[in-house]
């Protein structure tokens, strides 16, 4: 198989890219290094091209791997043809592989096994064959009849043979294919209820529809109803029709004395063992696709989540909430460092409510804190209203944002918290997680394990291995995207950094301890385990804001500081970032950037990526999009009125809508209906996670507690 052709058809590239990029790929390179650093070798292909190109390599490999592996063990039987080879070389997918290949794999003991011990093969081939126009069936099977081997009348032969001349039906590749496609585009999934009470599955109760036209997120939510009891799933299509299709096959003599037998065997492989089969095959590419997309959704929120614009500069008083423990407290300044903690108790049972504002009152004002982060959990509610109530009381201006706290007991109770916040007990590290996250979403999230972060649907149903490299990839993605500040950065975070693992992670922060803040990039190769082929991969991506070299405060890689410091030869260096700006675009404008990339000595994707550097040196990308709504007031869901228009931030974006946080505490469902006035396939065209969103209340159903909403038709405010 060709897989760089194939690559190149497949993402309609350029060779020389599909070449240059898998070069690149199997010399070790990370992703993020191959999409930032190496643009005028892959034709700027960004990281998701380059991300979904590895994940087609890896597959065409491993394909090319199991055609290998299949055609060796034919050849080991001793059953190779050229007809077989020739159909496995153009087989593009495992599943035609493995079509071809289930005559030829070991099998466990079947009815045909057991019938082939029992010396029956040959008949079976006599009756396949169809040339017999004389004897009848048990004429012919009455030579087979062997009490030793428990074939004791000519029926029995018959019934073995039909079993052989099932199997062979069963195994065949062209057959298989066909009713795979035919069951796939007339099948109907039918789903019934097999618990009297109401549930989630309700809907599915009795539901049936064509297979070919199931939404992701109804696949997934059949499965979770089936694998928990609640429904019974089954597939029906036209039997007859595919029947039907075998016979034309398999029958190549009407006049044949075994016709009928020839029809029985038919009728058995299709529902005995090709039905079933199929049945599996297809549920289970179903399953495998919705998963796909369900994965792809889920990463594309946690990429939104991850790249929150941090409110920096603030100090944060953290609130964990509770009932009966009591909600826990912690301050942090603007760095994140711990300032204080304690516990309050103003919600039931204890509703020491005075208590509790005079513990805060003197924390606010001790510490300046002018944002209260509350976890949106159990008591999140009552410990609204309480922030509320004291805002209102203070003479300092203080806001307060209700944030997801989702992850934030996976990580207090883990390892790496312990090792953090040794003297802190679980439930206050929470507490910190809930504050910081307000402040830096990205440092702090990062320390979470991404299947706990709840921005996604079904994820509790996908392959382990399969959603970790996914969700790993969109980590390591916006990590490397934002940058990381290597004197300040946990092991967590600088662990996604491109080329370096956990162990190296853990070195880095060991060595900033021992010896104090990194001043240049050159140090880095003085941590143990990080080589040289691990610098390549990650300097651009670790910056020094303390270092006397402008560079190291930026995500120039240091194989271009050459080109960077000729290109500030041409304009003059000035410490007025303005004035340095004007000199470069008047340098462009002069000269032309491609004049410019030669007097550099790079291309010209690497100089402009130099310029935008060099403009605004130490940026942060999150910076440029809009920051989180800040509240200083409440609603509660009994003050909603149809055709209120509220303002709202998107908590979850899935196949059929998005859930709004409105400040009621009971995110709305804005459906996909409701999200625009022109059709579109996807909520993720319209709305993102973090979005600040205008929206109107349709509906308010308060015993569901269900809010529904609409994007459509809001007037002007």
């Amino acid at each position: 198989m060709d897989i760089l052709g194939t690559l190149q058809k497949e993402f309609n590239l350029k060779m020389v890219q599909v070449e240059s990029t898998v070069k690149l790929i199997d010399e070790g390179n990370t992703i993020p290094f191959i999409a930032r650093y190496r643009k005028e070798v892959t034709g700027s292909l960004d990281d998701n091209v380059l991300r979904d190109l590895n994940d087609r390599l890896s597959y065409l490999k491993n394909l090319e791997k199991r055609r290998n592996e299949v055609i060796s063990s034919i050849e080991e039987q001793g059953l190779m043809t050229d007809e077989i080879r020739t159909a496995l070389d153009k087989c593009v997918t495992l599943t035609e592989i493995e079509d071809i290949y289930r005559p030829f794999k070991p099998k466990k003991r079947t009815r045909a096994t057991i019938a082939k011990e029992r010396g029956l093969e040959p008949l079976a081939i006599l009756f396949y064959e169809q040339k017999e126009m004389e004897k009848s069936p048990q004429e012919l099977a009455e030579p087979f009849i062997n009490a030793e081997k428990e074939v004791n009348t000519a029926q029995d032969a018959i019934n073995g043979a039909s079993d052989i001349i099932a199997e062979i039906i069963s195994d065949n590749a062209e057959y298989r294919k066909l009713i795979r496609e035919k069951t796939f585009l007339s099948a109907t999934l039918i789903s019934k209820g097999i618990k009297p009470e109401e549930s989630v599955y309700s809907l599915y109760y009795e539901y049936e529809e064509m297979l070919k036209n199931m939404a992701p997120h109804r696949i997934l939510a059949i499965n979770r109803g089936e694998n928990e009891e609640f429904l019974s799933v089954s597939i029906n299509c036209d039997q007859g029709e595919i029947v039907s299709y075998l016979k034309s096959k398999v029958i190549t003599n009407d006049l044949s004395t075994v016709v009928n037998v020839i029809e029985g065997a038919i009728v058995d492989a299709y529902k005995r063992l090709i039905a079933p089969s199929i049945e599996r095959e297809l549920r289970n590419d179903l399953t495998d696709k919705a998963s796909d997309q369900a994965i792809r959704i889920f990463a594309l929120n946690l990429k939104n989540l991850l790249l929150q614009p941090p409110l920096k500069g603030k100090t944060v008083l953290g609130l964990d909430p509770a009932y009966r423990t009591g909600c826990k407290i912690a301050v942090v300044d603007e760095t994140g460092k711990v300032l204080d903690t304690t516990v309050i108790y103003p919600t039931p049972p204890q509703s020491k409510v005075e208590e509790a504002k005079e513990t805060l009152k003197k924390l606010i004002k001790k510490h300046k804190v002018e944002i209260i982060s509350i976890g949106n959990g159990t008591a999140s509610k009552e410990s609204e209203i309480f922030v509320v109530s004291l805002i209102k009381e203070l003479k300092t201006k203080v806001s307060y944002i209700v944030v997801s706290e989702s992850g934030a007991s996976v990580y207090s109770a883990s390892k790496l918290a312990s090792e953090e916040f040794p003297q802190f007990d679980v439930s206050i590290r929470s507490a910190v997680s809930i504050a910081r996250r307000l402040q830096d979403p990205l440092a702090e999230l990062v320390k979470i394990d991404p299947k706990a972060i709840g921005v996604g649907q079904y994820q509790h149903d996908m392959k382990p291995s399969k959603l970790s490299e996914s969700l790993g990839g969109v980590v390591e993605n916006c990590v490397n995207s934002v940058g990381v500040d290597v004197n300040t950065a946990s092991h967590s975070l600088l662990s996604y950094v491109a080329g370096i693992n956990s162990s190296v992670a853990k070195n880095i922060v060991k060595f900033r301890e021992n010896n104090g803040k990194f001043m240049s990039r050159k140090e880095f190769l003085k941590v143990s385990k990080l080589g040289e082929k691990a610098f390549l991969q990650c300097a651009g991506f670790l910056r020094i804001p303390e270092s006397n070299n402008i560079l190291d405060r930026t995500a120039v890689h240091p194989e271009s500081y050459f080109a960077a410091e000729k290109l500030l030869d041409l304009i003059g260096t000035t410490n007025n970032i303005n004035e340095q700006d004007e000199k470069l675009s008047s340098a462009i404008n002069e000269l032309g950037i491609e004049n410019v990339a030669q007097l550099a000595g790079v291309g010209v994707p690497t100089l402009t990526d130099i310029i935008e550097e060099l403009k605004k040196p130490g940026r942060d990308i999150r910076d440029e999009l809009e920051k989180p709504e800040l509240r200083s007031d409440i609603l509660d869901m009994k003050d909603l009125k149809e055709g209120m228009v509220l303002k709202g931030v998107v908590r979850n974006v899935i196949d059929f809508g998005a859930f709004v946080d409105i400040g009621v505490h009971q995110d709305g469902l804005v459906h996909i209906s409701e999200m625009a006035n022109k059709f579109i396939k996807h909520p993720t065209e319209v709305v993102s996670i973090g979005d600040n969103i205008k929206v109107r209340v349709l509906s308010i159903d308060t015993n569901k507690k269900r809010i529904s909403l609409s994007m459509k038709e809001i007037p002007l405010i």
